[in-house]
């Protein structure tokens, strides 16, 4: 063999071993706080410590403007290989099942004997496993400790207190000062419990079908408008004051002039980790009607971990995601900043080594809510971003516009029906 031929050969073989030596990579997305993003940062390097011949790319953001990014890269064939998901997008990106890769295609890489069938049934699409859920959700009341005790107040039991409290608070503690702040899904999330506790109806039947009559869709829009009036949460205008960003990043949060919240038990942890010491934030009584026989607390699956329909490397994807929710490293690394998982092996490593504690405000919210009889069954459109973009609009139209709330009931009536038909199409 000549010369040049060995050569040839020789590069052949360099450039194939260099090839075979190259690590896969896959990218991976979610959303939250600093605090989640730095505990699964620390994961992914544990990770990639147990797999070398494995690299993620991290693409994490805040909540705003998540899905709108996402929605661009899925449309476009771009998304990641490995994303956390909400429950709710699955009406958005995978109606017939096929949006997200089939994860029962995976089965040798994922321990599925970790979920019970009933959370693996609540993430299948016709028959098709669109992700591993990670924990269940319930939205329950938060209070900071510090600013409730200067407003000499106990936190509410039912809705006269919680309405009286916010007149408490402007006289007591000033203009600035109001009980609670939320973002407008947890204002529709607050409109649906007291509904549900009122009518025992929910906002929408399983189908994406109002249940509340002319009269109820009035009442309700007469509650909503009645917590800015009375001083309960700041109004449209207040908050616009602001920006747009992460209420719990906002001044008033942290120097605690909104004295609490209404929202979901695994987001607490970014509240709380942006409150001014000594305050704490604490539990609150579930709010309640009188004789009230159903809470009205609104359960679902939290959040999944999906992979993408597209990927090149699924078998390195499942095995990423496997390992965030069930190795130990991965596992002790994450915590509760994805809430309690649903994996029975995490659930014992946390419980084990202490983290699940049932002082813990994220634990204790999820406690709560599972001890309060309800009938509410999740539907992803109450969570619509378009819904709640017709909520916003609305409560605006009150608050600048001096709209009755008959006249916008109306309005935001026949914009959603518009709205979940294009859904359901």
């Amino acid at each position: 063999m000549n010369k040049i031929a060995t050569g040839v050969i020789a590069t052949l073989l360099m450039s194939c071993t260099t090839a075979w030596a190259q690590p896969v990579e896959l990218r991976m997305s979610w959303w939250g706080g600093n605090s989640r993003h730095q505990s699964t940062l620390k994961a992914i390097a544990a990770f990639e410590q147990k797999y070398p011949d494995i690299k993620v790319k991290a693409e994490y953001t805040g909540w705003d403007g998540h899905l709108s990014r996402l929605t661009t890269q899925m449309a476009s064939g771009t998304e990641p290989d490995v994303m956390q998901t909400n429950w709710p997008w699955l009406i958005i990106f995978s109606k017939n099942g096929e949006g997200y890769y089939d994860l029962n295609k995976l089965k040798e890489v994922l321990d599925l004997a970790q979920y019970a069938p009933g959370d693996l049934n609540s993430t299948t699409v016709k028959g098709k496993l669109n992700g591993l859920p990670i924990s269940v959700n319930a939205p329950v009341f938060y209070y900071n400790d510090v600013t409730w005790k200067k407003a000499g107040l106990a936190y509410p039991k039912n809705w006269d207190e919680l309405f009286a409290a916010g007149k408490t608070f402007r006289s007591t503690l000033g203009e600035n000062y109001y009980p609670y702040a939320m973002v407008d899904q947890d204002v529709i999330l607050l409109l649906n419990a007291w509904m549900m506790q009122k009518y025992s109806k929910p906002m929408f039947d399983p189908s994406g079908k109002f249940t509340w009559n002319d009269a109820q869709w009035q009442e309700a829009f007469s509650f909503v408008k009645r917590l800015s009036d009375d001083h309960v949460i700041p109004g449209p205008k207040t908050m616009s004051s602001y920006g747009k960003g992460n209420l719990y990043e906002m001044k008033p949060w942290i120097t605690g002039e909104w004295g609490g919240t209404f929202t979901w038990n695994i987001s607490i942890r970014m509240y709380i980790n942006n409150m001014t010491p000594p305050a704490k934030l604490v539990l609150g009584d579930y709010v309640m009607q009188p004789g009230a026989r159903d809470s009205g607390v609104y359960f679902k699956t939290a959040q999944m971990f999906s992979v993408s329909k597209s990927t090149r490397h699924p078998q390195e994807a499942a095995t990423l995601i496997n390992f965030l929710l069930n190795d130990p490293q991965a596992v002790e690394a994450l915590g509760l900043e994805r809430g309690i998982p649903l994996s029975k092996t995490a659930e014992k490593i946390l419980t084990d080594n202490g983290t699940i504690d049932p002082n813990d405000p994220v634990v204790a919210g999820l406690r709560q809510a599972q001890s309060l009889p309800t009938t509410a069954v999740a539907t992803p459109y109450i969570e619509d971003l378009q819904v709640v973009d017709q909520f916003t609009a609305a409560r605006e139209k009150m608050d600048h516009g001096g709209q009755t709330p008959a006249q916008v009931a109306v309005t935001f009536r026949q914009q959603v029906e518009r709205i979940v038909r294009r859904l359901n199409r």
